[in-house]
């Protein structure tokens, strides 16, 4: 009597299948052991379906060891190679976002296409139609694309075709000198407190509130403000010293350097009253294009999170001087402060005037609007942090 035929996998790739069994949760990896002549089967670890087809991905690769790439590579392939070696990184989102776009280019239009076929005809046929595809908001808003972004796609194809041993991409992308347009877009100390009188009005932004304070208080990137913690293993918060590490223990720093920094008077009690991650979600986008938008702040381009970092340090920076702006640029972490000693950080001559020009720029906004650094305290340090996930 026949054998029942096995069903399609979930996924496959170089005699590894991904496979559902009953009685298991998590999901299959099976595969034919020459060596051993019979199949094998190993649990992928996850029963979702994408993670557990990155854990085939490993598991293919390391199989391959360094062994040179089959001549005529996929595309797919390269793309997948190279995000199970990007895991790692901090970057790893953005990277996945920006070779999903190349993905659904590729599904559209020739899914069997080889990385030695990618050239530049094929890249501008792919710039014209990513062009093509708005973003929209999650109020339903849409705007253009920007070359940027399209160029960020590009290098990062790019980039996962030149990590295949003996493989080098046959095109460029254009440089982002040339197709970044500078955000010329600065809140006024009115407008930065028009938008803590927004969230503080509202209860359920009350983690809105928390980015805004420390988004103000440290000059920090958005992806900073979400890993500020004052939980002790990450060795961020040094209360004794009045310090606060923006780069959390452990992580290694990029080329988006973190800074240590001094903590501004009026946001030390909420730090202080806060156990754990200080935003307790892992995202403020929706809540803050609202905001932006019930404002009327909005321009293309110019009106993301980080507005709130280019608008502070461009207050500060009259405050501070350009003789001292240096201090500034240790804030942003656009240079890399050379100070060893926690307690001389607050130091004038180190980062104090960073400092004062900082805890002006709040009593400005807490005389416009009362409450901006205050609201919502104390939070309760048994209280159950929501997810980050």
């Amino acid at each position: 009597m026949p054998g029942t035929k096995r069903a399609p996998p979930i996924y496959s790739r170089g005699g590894y299948r991904l496979d559902r069994r009953p009685g298991r949760v998590n999901l299959v990896i099976t595969w034919y052991d020459t060596a051993r002549s019979r199949e094998r089967s190993i649990s992928a670890g996850s029963p979702d379906e994408g993670e557990a087809s990155e854990a085939l991905d490993r598991l293919y690769l390391q199989s391959r060891g360094a062994a040179p790439p089959r001549l005529g590579t996929l595309v797919t392939e390269a793309i997948a190679d190279y995000r199970v070696t990007c895991t790692h990184k901090a970057s790893y989102g953005a990277i996945c976002s920006r070779l999903d776009a190349v993905i659904d280019y590729v599904a559209g239009t020739d899914p069997a296409i080889l990385c030695r076929s990618i050239d530049e005809e094929w890249v501008e046929g792919f710039r014209k139609w990513y062009a093509r595809v708005p973003i929209v908001s999650p109020t339903g808003v849409e705007r253009e694309r920007s070359l940027s972004t399209i160029e960020a796609s590009v290098a990062q194809l790019a980039a996962a075709i030149n990590a295949l041993p003996g493989e080098a991409a046959r095109f460029k992308a254009i440089p982002s000198t040339e197709v970044n347009a500078s955000p010329t877009l600065r809140l006024t100390i009115a407008q930065l407190a028009s938008l803590f009188r927004y969230a503080i009005a509202r209860p359920e932004r009350a983690n809105l509130a928390r980015y805004l304070r420390a988004g103000v208080a440290t000059w920090a990137r958005p992806d900073a403000l979400y890993d500020i913690s004052t939980d002790p293993k990450r060795r961020q918060w040094f209360p004794e010293a009045n310090v606060l590490a923006l780069n959390p223990h452990g992580r290694r720093q990029t080329k988006k350097y973190r800074a240590t920094i001094p903590v501004a008077r009026q946001w030390r009690d909420d730090l202080d009253a806060t156990e754990g991650f200080y935003v307790e979600v892992g995202s403020i986008r929706k809540a803050w294009l609202a905001m932006i938008e019930e404002l009327g702040i909005y321009r293309r381009g110019e009106t993301g999170e980080k507005l709130l970092r280019r608008s502070v340090s461009h207050l500060a920076r009259k405050r501070i001087g350009e003789e001292r702006w240096r201090q500034g640029e240790i804030m942003l972490g656009h240079h890399k402060a050379s100070i060893s000693d926690l307690y001389a950080l607050p130091d004038p001559a180190n980062l104090g005037l960073a400092l004062s020009a900082t805890e002006a720029i709040i009593d400005d906004i807490e005389h416009r609007t009362p409450g901006a650094f205050t609201a919502f305290l104390p939070r309760s340090k048994t209280a159950t942090p929501k997810s980050r996930d």
